[in-house]
């Protein structure tokens, strides 16, 4: 991983993941995923997370086959905003399946000057632990790993205190994101990276798209042995952030500096629960997260920054009822939008769309 990146890792930033833009025949529409990757970059985020749930794990299938190319396009817009900025931006790309498609996809993102995998457990039920601990190992011989807890509604699976502990000694694991949408299982990853002999090479991240604000807040305090060690997220890479980016970064630099100078007061709570008010309709739970991909893109199809809400899969589209919870929450926290940055990025963008 490149110095510069590796300290902001550490530092904490926003990682959106991000969505895939495709045109009404359901074909890779490239133009307009240039475009959805300059939104996030100029809304000031300090990562990208490719080829991840967000993406759509279809992105794989030999028939599609379009891994290579989402992760190039977003490689290509990210060296080119660094080129002109002098930012950096974190490069994620998701890593999926048995041990040999996650190396073989781990080699890829690592030729394209990626800094990190996200090793996705989707999809592995069959497998046990001990294989998925030298699986994540296999992968950071080739990349620095992210490791995932990834929740059951979406693919995920509960692991034991046990493995997590074995992930964090992993050497070239270099965070963990914890998306196990449940507090005893967040706190299961915390403890086990704050105990690890490598805690100071891990970088906690929330995954919690319920519990975001919640997350990043809260100094994690365990004794042990007559000593007590704290801990805390330092960052998300979230799908939630694939929405009203503008003002995530927004309010990810006041909490930053709010958190640094210990001026924590109860707005954060309300603010808190909205977050996860909105993330509801997004992600539809009142469905069980089936129209959650959908649902971000109805979002960014309501800007302009993207012209529909198409799935790989035809059948995956928004639940009857999520559209009007959309329209509820755009209506009740509009200080949550970033429609003026949108609408202004756009209008600059338009040159480049012809």
């Amino acid at each position: 991983m490149r110095k510069e990146a590796q300290a902001l890792l550490f530092a904490g930033t926003v990682i959106p993941a991000t969505p895939l833009c495709l045109d009404s025949s359901r074909r890779f529409n490239e133009k307009a995923q240039r475009r959805l990757i300059r939104y996030y970059l100029n809304a000031g985020v300090g990562g990208l997370a490719v080829a991840v749930h967000t993406t759509q794990f279809e992105i794989r299938d030999p028939e599609i086959n379009l891994l290579e190319p989402v992760l190039r396009v977003a490689m290509e817009e990210a060296k080119a905003f660094e080129a002109k900025t002098g930012k950096t931006i974190i490069l994620v790309s998701g890593a999926c399946g048995p041990t040999e498609q996650a190396v073989k996809e781990a080699k890829l993102a690592a030729s394209l000057g990626y800094d990190a995998a996200l090793l996705s457990p989707g999809g592995l039920g069959a497998y046990d632990e001990d294989y998925l601990v030298a699986r994540t190992a296999a992968v950071a011989k080739e990349i620095p790993v992210i490791g995932f807890y990834l929740q059951p509604s979406v693919g995920g699976r509960v692991f034991s205190y046990n493995y997590w502990e074995r992930v964090c000694e992993t050497e070239n694991v270099v965070a963990v994101k914890t998306a196990g949408f449940d507090r005893y299982l967040t706190l299961d990853v915390v403890r086990a990276a704050t105990f690890s002999s490598r805690r100071d090479q891990i970088a906690l991240y929330t995954g919690n798209d319920d519990n975001i604000i919640y997350d990043l807040l809260t100094p994690f305090s365990f004794q042990k042995d007559g000593k007590t060690y704290e801990n805390r997220f330092v960052g998300g890479l979230l799908g939630h952030w694939a929405v009203w980016t503008a003002t995530v970064v927004k309010i990810f630099n006041e909490l930053q500096q709010a958190v640094s100078e210990e001026s924590i007061n109860k707005d954060w709570l309300t603010l808190a629960a909205q977050i996860t008010d909105a993330n509801s309709a997004f992600f539809d739970t009142a469905n069980d997260f089936k129209g959650c991909i959908a649902g971000v893109h109805e979002v960014l199809r309501r800007q302009g920054l993207m012209e529909g809400i198409w799935c790989l899969n035809p059948e995956e589209t928004m639940s009857p009822g999520q559209s009007e919870e959309i329209d509820r929450v755009w209506k009740m926290y509009p200080h949550l939008n970033d429609d003026d940055f949108v609408k202004e990025f756009l209008a600059s963008e338009d040159g480049k769309m012809k």
